[in-house]
């Protein structure tokens, strides 16, 4: 699948969209939810093997909120990971591929569910056939090593090219062959990652198109401190991405982030933020502090759009009635 072929892809999946796709929102923070247990190093990618009908039926509420995009439940889960854990090869590659599978099952039993024209809520739940797609997620490497450094990008020694792309490879690689429509690069806090990142997608020759996030606590640089700007130019020079943007970011900044992007690409713009709130990578949970309200956090959806973002969701802290809200603000029903 040649750059065309991708390039036509998103362009007829945001026309079937009516010009703008509403993404999914957080996983970990449904799971939690539905009584999950995410304090330990592998977060919301331990589900895969406790609870996996879990992460299923949360796909299955956000799609009936009106997401027209799953991101699967392999943010944080690693073949090193799950190793780490006495897991095998063979069994740490089938939770990656469980991944995109239970994705593609939520997705399946939605649709079995739909007729072919009627948008009207039932009971706050929308079924209506439309094209949907799954984006197997990759997070950084950071998110691996489980103490917030992918809200910091500071990798110590271990943060060089090469190790980095050896680290993510067959993740890479087993996700890709499970059959997912994109791959995501979620929360891509450096320039360095996002250089990996590039160099695998053009040496392991995969045919899939991909998507890159990047996360900031500025409103100007990502995460790190490194230039946004030459982050997305990274991105944008690979054939394989197809859209670029923001994710886990506070809403405040995302107006000004977008218009940035748009300066440095042509591709969709696809945004992601969190509710506003922080991390405490010790205590493993989320930290009350500049958050906003779901009703202030749809409040600004208009805005994006018109701004640049044609992909819009939520990442930690949403729910599916953030995504509810975001499918009513964008298409007014």
């Amino acid at each position: 699948m040649g750059e065309a072929v991708h390039t036509d892809m998103m362009a007829e999946f945001l026309r079937a969209s009516g010009g703008a796709v509403v993404m999914d929102g957080g996983l970990a923070t449904e799971l939690e939810a539905h009584g999950a247990d995410l304090k330990d190093t592998l977060w919301s990618a331990k589900c895969l093997f406790t609870c996996p009908h879990l992460i299923k039926k949360v796909h299955l509420e956000y799609l009936e909120a009106g997401a027209s995009v799953l991101m699967t439940g392999s943010y944080q889960a690693t073949i090193q990971g799950f190793l780490s854990r006495g897991f095998s090869q063979d069994e740490s590659e089938s939770f990656l591929k469980r991944s995109v599978e239970l994705a593609c099952e939520a997705r399946d039993t939605y649709l079995g569910k739909c007729s072919d024209s009627s948008d009207e809520p039932k009971d706050g739940r929308r079924y209506r056939k439309r094209p949907i797609l799954i984006a197997a997620s990759i997070g950084s490497y950071g998110a691996y090593l489980a103490d917030g450094s992918e809200y910091s990008g500071d990798y110590g020694k271990e943060g060089d090219l090469e190790y980095l792309k050896n680290f993510h490879r067959r993740r890479l690689q087993v996700l890709a062959e499970a059959g997912p429509d994109v791959i995501v690069f979620e929360t891509i806090p450096n320039k360095i990652e996002t250089q990996a990142y590039v160099e695998l997608l053009e040496e392991c020759n995969l045919h899939i198109p991909a998507w890159f996030a990047f996360p900031s606590k500025d409103g100007t640089n990502v995460v790190s401190g490194d230039s946004l700007a030459e982050c997305v130019s990274i991105a944008d020079s690979c054939k394989e991405v197809v859209a670029v943007g923001i994710n886990c970011t506070p809403p405040r900044f995302i107006h000004a982030l977008v218009l940035s992007i748009r300066k440095v690409t042509s591709k969709p713009i696809l945004i992601y933020p969190n509710s506003g709130e922080s991390y405490d990578p010790v205590r493993k949970e989320w930290v009350a502090c500049s958050g906003v309200a779901n009703e202030d956090f749809i409040s600004y959806v208009r805005k994006w759009h018109q701004a640049g973002a044609s992909l819009i969701g939520g990442c930690c802290r949403t729910s599916p009635d953030t995504i509810r809200g975001i499918f009513k603000s964008l298409h007014g029903l």
